[in-house]
Formats: C-alpha cells, structure tokens, sequence
C-alpha cells in the first residue's frame, strides 16, 4: 500500500512524499492515520535532526516518519495480534515507549525513530516495539481529534498525579492534589493550561475546593473564562478564579488575597519564566506542592525559592514531562465519557501544511494546530473560516458549525470536514 508522509532527513529537513509500505509482519498493524496534532516537540525534532536523543543517527540514509500526537483506524491485524485487535477499531497511540531493542534503544518513540510509523502520515505500519508494550491503545468515543489530544491531555493528568503531601512524622509521600484544597494554575490560559483546567473542573474523582487561574494576557483569560465558565465550575463544587496579575500591583498579596492569606496546597506553573516560578514559590500553603509543568529551552533556567519556607512549612517541589500509560488510559476514558479537549485546537490543515507548520512552529501563535493527514488544506486558524467562507462554501459551514460550539472545534466540525475536505 502507498502512503503519504511527511518524513524528516535531517536538520531542518522534512519532505512530504509518496512511498510504498512493505507488507505487514505478523507482529504488526497497518493503520489509517486520520489526524495527528503537531506538538512543539515535533519542532525540536526537526530542527536538531540526529542530534535529538530519539532520532537515530543514520537518518539521512533511513529517514523516519514526524508526528506522534495520531488517530484512525486499523486495517489490518498481523496474525500475532488477531485476538486483541481488529480492522475498523480506532485507536491512539502512547508514543514514549522506551523501547530497548528500538532504533535508538530506550528512547525510541513512533514520531521520532521508526521509518514506517508516524502521525503525519495516510497510512503506517504499527512496529511491534509499541504493541508488545501495550502502547497502542484502543479508542471507542466520538471522533478522532480528541484521541490525538490524548497524549498532550495525558501530560496535564500526569502533573496533577505526580503532586505529592506529607504527613509530619511519617516519612510517606501522599501522591496526589489536595481533595478540596487550594489550587493555582499560573499563566493557565495557553494551550496545556486550558486542558488543565478542563481536567480539573471535570474530573470526578478529586478537586480542589478553589482553583485560581493566572496570566497577563486579559484576551486570553477572557476567552478561557468563555470556553470555561465559572458557573460549569461552580456546579462541580469548585470556586473558579481567572485573575489578570498584570493589573494589580502585586500579583502575590492578590492571590493570597483569595485564599484568607493561607496559601495554595498545588501550585502548577505554566511558563518557564523565573518571576513566574517565584509567585508560585511565594503562594504555597504549609505542605504546598509547587509543579514546574512549562518545558524551558534554557538549560540555565534559575528561579529563587524561600528555603526557610521548605525547612519550617515542608513546601516542595516537582516537574513532569510527559504522563504514562495509566495517564493515557485515563485521558482516553474521560474522553469517551464527555471531556472534549477542543479548547487546545485552534488551526486547522492539511497533510501539505505540515512541513512549513512545523519548522515555524515557536512564530505561530495559538494553540494546537490539527492536522488531517488526508485532506488538502493550508493551515486555517478557526477565526479565519467566516473569511474563507466568503469564496468558499465549504469554509462558510465550518464558520457556522465552529460559532455553534463557542468558537471551538467540534466532531460535527471534524465530520463536515472530512466528508467535503476535497472541496477546498
């Protein structure tokens, strides 16, 4: 079978090409790629080439498939695998599988290290590096976009697990938020910040009592406040917060302000930015846990941290990156039960924008940009479809069925797409 796929050579080196896929062995799985979401991780995989830690050395000579946030279908089941999956089954995929005998070893990752799987791609062969893992995880809500928003949603869940309290006395790490406690999610409003918002005033199993939504930005913390309403939070049990710190002379006596001056038991910080980080340090409750989520690009990157305040109100901190496959899982379930991650989308395209989405990825403001590797399409912010529209009638109901839904991208949206992509 022929696919299309865009396929990194080196750095800054991506081609989208047409080549024949081998036959699957009878411990693989030929998949359809529906979509795939391109993740700044993409970008630095693009650009550092063999330099990356998952991207094998000779690929120059054997140059391996991008994208690692992907959805579809199964095709084809090779024998070894006939009794747990089957053709028509959608699917996502759990990318990090550390893989010893992979193309790069522990660190081998589909979007990164295999030739003939990735999700910006028609169609892929699914190694059995992933399936031996489990890694390939089966999808029964509606859609595709949300199971490519999966691993991304899985981050946020990883972070919110990874937070951990103490019992003074005991030397037990109690791993988890603070059920009905004090929460503050710094420069929140960007697009792993929405879905950890989503997450929080959704899950059903643990909340906090307040959570406080930080960033600079009054568009983006209004548009956050219309995706995500205080009264959605206020029926969950949770006190909703969304606060402009560029707008009060001191963003730490505003927060403490809220919570009676006792400080916040989970502090999650959205921007590797040091004063940033130093709020978040300034905020924290006795026992308060302090997750640095952002990804710096600086390997220097200092903040100060009170350590009179970790000696005497046992603060602490953590980082993640990433979640596992339990996340995943748990992504993919709250999924099927009614979470929609649309509040991260905000671009669409086409197989052929990916080489030029991805390479100026960091220049592209907004959110995700979703990819539907079988349509034709430039990269289309929501908010320019009404334009298109005006040329184009298959624009205009994609204007019309994104208004309906608050702005957002939707199944239907996804739907209509699909089934008249060939009319842009």
């Amino acid at each position: 079978m022929k696919t299309k796929a865009v396929r990194l050579y080196g750095k800054n080196d991506l081609r989208m090409e047409e080549f024949e896929l081998p036959a699957i062995k009878d411990d693989e799985i030929l998949a359809k790629v529906v979509s795939d979401s391109i993740c700044m991780s993409s970008y630095k995989a693009a650009t550092q080439g063999a330099d990356h830690k998952r991207v094998p050395d000779n690929v120059a000579e054997e140059p391996i498939i991008i994208g690692h946030e992907f959805s579809g279908e199964i095709v084809e089941v090779g024998a070894k695998w006939k009794d747990k999956f089957k053709a028509g089954q959608k699917y996502s995929i759990q990318p990090a599988i550390y893989y010893e005998d992979g193309p790069v070893g522990v660190l081998s990752a589909p979007g990164y290290s295999y030739k003939y799987v990735g999700g910006d791609a028609t169609y892929v062969i699914i190694p059995k590096d992933v399936l031996e893992q489990d890694c390939l995880l089966i999808y029964d809500g509606p859609g595709f976009y949300p199971a490519s928003l999966a691993e991304p949603l899985s981050c946020v869940i990883g972070a919110m697990h990874a937070n951990y309290h103490t019992t003074p006395g005991l030397y037990i790490h109690n791993m988890e938020i603070v059920d009905g406690g004090k929460m503050a999610i710094l420069a929140g409003v960007g697009p792993m910040g929405l879905a950890a918002i989503n997450y929080v005033i959704n899950r059903a199993d643990r909340k906090p009592k307040i959570c406080v939504v930080t960033d600079i930005d009054q568009a983006r913390l209004d548009r956050a406040a219309e995706i995500y309403t205080v009264e959605a939070a206020k029926e969950n049990g949770i006190e909703l917060v969304y606060l402009n710190t560029g707008n009060v002379e001191n963003p730490v006596d505003a927060m403490q302000e809220l919570v009676d001056g006792k400080g916040y038991d989970d502090v999650f910080v959205f921007a590797p930015v040091a004063p940033v980080i130093e709020q978040g340090d300034a905020i924290l409750a006795f026992d308060g846990c302090l997750n640095f989520f952002a990804g710096p690009s600086n390997p220097n990157l200092q903040a100060k941290m009170n350590f009179y305040n970790v000696h005497y109100a046992y603060t602490h901190i953590v980082g993640t990156s990433g979640g596992n496959m339990d996340d995943m899982v748990e992504a993919l379930n709250v999924m099927t039960k009614g979470l929609d991650p649309a509040g991260l989308v905000t671009h669409i395209g086409g197989l052929n924008a990916v080489v030029e989405t991805t390479l100026d990825l960091p220049n592209i403001p907004g959110g995700k940009k979703l990819i539907y590797t079988h349509v034709d399409m430039p990269l289309t912010p929501l908010t320019d479809f009404a334009e298109k529209g005006k040329t184009n009638p298959v624009y205009a109901k994609l204007a019309e069925l994104v208004d309906a839904n608050k702005g957002l991208w939707s199944v239907e949206a996804e739907e209509y797409l699909l089934a008249n992509g060939d009319n842009l």
